[in-house]
């Protein structure tokens, strides 16, 4: 989902590349510490990145990836070093980050360019002694992601407020919040007269519609509280939920070339009048090519054999508490042992604290060693 704190814009694939020679570079020489610090940037395939080594390099590498990025926003040139970067190299390590070859929601991208990210640092700088992911948001899924396709190459991963959940529940979710709020709110002021939910509605920014939805919810605040409980929201935050997730399904029935969700058959409840609700909520049909693109670039399997650390974030309104035992369920399921979930931590979507960020991450180098995961 989408990632906004001071940081930047952070709230999901696994087309398989040829990654056949990243074993062979990997027999790289061993990295050695540069004198000074060094900063490498450029373009691979696409995909602005950027390298970070500070002076006093340990000898291992994070890579480091970011959440949402809206379809249009600035990209700076060269890549600007982001907030979380500098706790990193402050402690040592090298960052690689990139940007990723598209915004939106660039899941199949990203685990892609990370990935050829990496195997360029190796070619470049030798490779680390040990490597981590770390993500935020959309970037926590694709961390995980990662693990389960390139664990090879990593020690462990860190998922940070992070959509961890394959992305077709994710966007049945988010057509459940657009059209739920279509059904108690229709015909509001400033948005499409065909609700929000409607792919052929004009595009608007996200900015206009949380404010045109901020309008409608105050006209009801009855139907307002009962659609912030179901979205396990507080009321204050929802009209930002929904002007998320109005950015995101536009965005993907754009990059998918069609919409990518189906509720014909959707029996919904926890709306009240339940009858009255499955009646009356309007209904999509989705594009059969759309859905096996979100199918396939948004899968998770729980198949990962590397330490794993997930930790969320109190009253995020983009990733609901019911969202968090998914994956460690998997990865039960899958090997009969979860990752570590820490206990919740700072405020609202990806509201960490740069301690907080940091404890996390000692938490999950110090299972990689093979010591106690206590934090």
């Amino acid at each position: 989902m989408i990632r906004k704190t001071p940081r930047a814009v952070v709230l999901l694939m696994l087309v398989a590349l040829d990654f056949g020679t990243a074993h062979a570079r990997d027999a790289a020489p061993e990295p050695k510490a540069p004198s000074t610090a060094s900063v490498d940037t450029g373009v691979l395939e696409g995909a602005p990145y950027r390298v970070d080594i500070p002076a006093d390099w340990n000898g291992e590498l994070v890579a480091l990836l970011h959440g949402f990025e809206p379809i249009g926003t600035p990209r700076a040139t060269p890549k600007p070093p982001g907030d979380e970067a500098p706790l990193f190299l402050a402690a040592g390590y090298a960052v690689a980050q990139s940007s990723y070859a598209s915004q939106g929601w660039a899941v199949d991208d990203a685990l892609r360019d990370n990935e050829r990210l990496r195997a360029w640092f190796v070619r470049r700088h030798g490779k680390p002694g040990r490597a981590y992911l770390v993500g935020f948001s959309m970037g926590g899924y694709v961390a995980l992601a990662s693990l389960e396709r390139y664990g090879a190459h990593y020690d462990g991963a860190l998922s940070l407020c992070g959509a961890n959940v394959p992305g077709t529940r994710v966007f049945d979710d988010v057509l459940t919040s657009l059209v739920a709020f279509d059904y108690f709110f229709p015909h509001a002021a400033g948005l499409p007269q065909g609700g929000i939910a409607d792919p052929a509605g004009p595009e608007l920014g996200q900015t206009d519609v949380m404010r045109a939805v901020d309008a409608a919810l105050k006209t009801n605040e009855d139907a307002a509280r009962l659609l912030a409980e179901h979205a396990q929201v507080s009321r204050g935050r929802l009209a930002g939920a929904i002007g998320v997730h109005y950015l995101v399904l536009h965005q993907m029935i754009a990059r998918a070339k069609g919409m990518p969700v189906d509720n014909r058959a959707t029996a919904y409840a926890g709306f009240g009048d339940d009858a009255a609700f499955n009646r009356g909520v309007r209904r999509y049909a989705g594009d059969p090519q759309a859905m096996l693109y979100l199918a396939k670039a948004t899968s998770l399997s729980g198949e990962i054999r590397k330490p794993l650390v997930l930790q969320y974030n109190r009253d995020d309104f983009l990733i609901p508490a019911r969202y968090q035992p998914v994956y460690p369920a998997m990865v039960l399921s899958a090997h009969g042992r979860a990752p570590l979930v820490l206990p919740p931590a700072g405020e609202g979507h990806c509201g960490f604290a740069p301690e907080q960020i940091m404890q996390a991450f000692r938490t999950l180098t110090r299972m990689d060693r093979g010591g106690p995961s206590s934090h």
